[in-house]
């Protein structure tokens, strides 16, 4: 893989820009033991010192997903050599539960992508449509997986909910667990993992539909669809959590923004 040093690294050894990045401890020894990382093609180790502009190749291994090929085109909305975002329609799983199956947005990005390697980063439930992060490396797979836990990756989501007047901004902070009762749902359960959404705005549409925009702190199964019926207002249009017939379930992810671990690029997308 190669890196293109940035300002923010200038004048660091390649152990302590890795280190910034929170590579873990085995492909970090990895690379110590190794006799082919070069700075513009000199040979190099983790104490060499990196200026910005040059170009670092560490050697990563190859690895290819286990996904079978679609053959069928998925929506790209950025893509580089280390990572892209996806668009994830309605009614299709973002991975298979089985490596048989072949009609997940994992498969159709097996066959779009020009990466052998392709893994998600985070998940969407089958029935939500929306943007997708996924890595295009396992080196980076880790680093956006950090990320992510660090809350360093913004992820934005927009539903409809039963309501006259918009509802209020509040940070939604319960704890989600299994539904004993329900193998395909979760519930609040002060036994569960800790859950947060924040509701950071929403307005009134009229005919008794408002859309709220959220983000996520935690990334529970059904989190967004658990915490809004937990507060009385259900995502339009679901039939695990409010009283709909209906499989249309008005939920998207619709934002991502993150800064790109290697470039130090300011990345947005949007679904629209």
């Amino acid at each position: 893989m190669i890196i293109n040093i940035t300002e923010a690294w200038d004048n660091m050894t390649i152990e302590a820009m890795l280190q910034s990045l929170h590579i873990p401890k085995k492909p970090m020894h990895e690379l110590r033991m190794s006799k082919a990382i070069t700075i513009n093609a000199e040979p190099a180790t983790l104490r060499s010192t990196i200026h910005t502009g040059d170009s670092l190749f560490l050697p990563i291994p190859e690895e290819k997903s286990a996904y079978k090929s679609s053959y069928r085109l998925c929506e790209v909305k950025y893509e580089d050599e280390h990572l892209a975002i996806l668009v994830k329609p309605k009614g299709v799983k973002t991975h298979p539960n089985d490596m048989a199956e072949s009609n997940t947005l994992l498969n159709h990005a097996i066959y779009t992508l020009d990466s052998e390697y392709v893994e998600p980063v985070h998940r969407l439930d089958q029935e939500t449509v929306g943007l997708l992060l996924v890595a295009k490396n396992p080196f980076i797979k880790k680093i956006l997986d950090r990320m992510l836990e660090d809350r360093q990756i913004t992820r934005t989501y927009r539903a409809k909910v039963k309501s006259h007047l918009p509802l209020k901004t509040q940070t939604i902070d319960l704890p989600i667990g299994k539904d004993k009762f329900h193998p395909n749902k979760r519930r609040v359960s002060q036994t569960g993992d800790r859950a947060v959404t924040h509701i950071v705005s929403s307005k009134a549409l009229g005919d008794g539909i408002a859309e709220v925009e959220l983000t996520l702190e935690t990334g529970r199964t059904h989190q967004i669809r658990v915490h809004l019926a937990a507060i009385g207002y259900p995502v339009l249009g679901d039939p695990l959590y409010s009283d709909s017939n209906l499989r249309q379930l008005s939920l998207e992810s619709y934002k991502l923004e993150f800064t790109h671990p290697i470039t130090q690029e300011k990345i947005a997308a949007t679904l629209d």
